[in-house]
């Protein structure tokens, strides 16, 4: 497990951005580079139980071959946290497909102001407490940061 600074941004990571960094051949993807950030400190990449097993589960399935890659990004990147009970969703029912809700409510339960999918349109309409974004356009926001720093 990751250690990372208490001041470290939070971001939740999906199902889809730790199959797609798992199974990327690119050592340059954007789900890669949001996690390689984690493993630094630069932020706290964040996933619940049911993120995991979904991921473990897809790869188990169509790519037995990344299982390796994902326990060690998983391991060396990761933070997980504890799966939202049944009756922590009600509040937020509408905000995301219903599929979807328990890792918006996740995300929202670990104080993630960021959520990372390749599916946004799942998390429609959302909660105004956590923007939702590929994993490319949240590389892109850290770029125009760091570009504002001043030697």
């Amino acid at each position: 497990m990751v250690m990372s600074g208490p001041h470290s941004p939070r971001v939740f990571v999906d199902a889809d951005v730790l199959f797609a960094a798992a199974a990327s051949p690119s050592k340059h993807s954007a789900s890669l580079v949001v996690l390689r950030m984690a493993e630094i400190t630069l932020i706290k990449a964040i996933a619940s139980e049911q993120v995991i097993v979904e991921v473990e589960r897809n790869l188990a399935e169509k790519l037995p071959q990344a299982l390796p890659t994902f326990r060690l990004i998983v391991d060396r990147s990761l933070h997980m946290v504890s799966d939202p009970q049944r009756e922590d969703l009600v509040p937020f029912v509408g905000m995301a497909d219903p599929k979807d809700l328990p890792i918006l409510v996740a995300a929202m339960q670990a104080a993630c102001p960021w959520l990372l999918t390749f599916n946004q349109r799942h998390f429609q309409p959302g909660h105004p407490d956590v923007t939702v974004l590929r994993p490319g356009e949240f590389v892109s926001r850290v770029r125009m940061l760091l570009t504002d720093i001043q030697p």
